[in-house]
């Protein structure tokens, strides 16, 4: 599953190749775009290549060729990808409901939970999230509130300070607002996800790392999406 920039990407690329047989400049993927620096077309470069879409050619310059396109999407006339909705996580999440007090005859159901685990997520310089279910974990219910929830495996160390370390999985309740302090995963102009504490400064959102070594990032509220909240955590020793 590709997000909407690395498809939008991807199309203007293959259409330039149609046209032209000549790929498009760093300059005019990131205008096309409407990305703010090249060094997001290079990320969005990096993970197509990653996952097969496109392979650039040693040794020349500009040189790329597309490999395939995405299975479950046409591409439209001009090139670009209209109404693909993207989201970080998709497919089936782990639920959990309101138990009442007491038993109930359910202690098997009431067991475990199973969370399946989408992917990685950056706490660290920003990677693009996958949308791939790789495996699930088990959780017993009355460790986590009511919800729906899916695990994340973390890659960097700018939430150390949070008590999350690289390697760690992050339970994570899926919910598209929260509050000042809490630790969500947000999606930033529909193209990276990272793992940060949320601050609301005024009309501005502050993505807060947990490492001193990090700056915050300052973002205009048009280009965040929460994707849901940190709840709990599982440690690998």
């Amino acid at each position: 599953m590709l997000t909407k920039k690395q498809s939008e990407l991807l199309r203007f690329i293959h259409e330039r190749l149609k046209e032209t047989g000549v790929p498009p400049s760093y300059d005019e993927m990131k205008d096309a775009l409407g990305l703010h620096s090249k060094s997001g077309i290079h990320r969005l470069i990096v993970a197509l290549e990653e996952r097969g879409f496109i392979r650039r050619l040693p040794n020349r310059a500009r040189a790329l060729e597309v490999l395939r396109l995405p299975d479950s999407t046409a591409l439209p006339e001009n090139g670009r990808s209209r109404g693909f909705s993207p989201s970080v996580i998709e497919g089936n999440l782990g639920k959990v409901r309101a138990w009442p007090a007491g038993g109930s005859g359910e202690e098997d159901e009431r067991a475990t939970i199973s969370i399946p685990v989408m992917g990685r997520i950056a706490a660290g310089t920003p990677i693009t999230a996958l949308q791939n279910r790789s495996h699930t974990i088990s959780l017993p219910p009355d460790m986590l509130p009511p919800g729906e929830y899916y695990a994340l495996e973390v890659r960097g160390d700018s939430m150390i300070e949070a008590g999350i370390f690289d390697g760690d999985t992050v339970v994570i309740r899926k919910q598209d607002t929260a509050e000042t302090g809490d630790i969500v995963v947000a999606l930033i102009d529909d193209e990276e996800a990272t793992l940060k504490r949320l601050r609301k400064r005024g009309a501005s959102i502050a993505l807060e790392a947990a490492n001193p070594a990090y700056e915050t990032r300052i973002f205009g509220p048009d280009r965040v999406r929460i994707q849901g909240k940190l709840i709990n955590l599982v440690r690998k020793y």
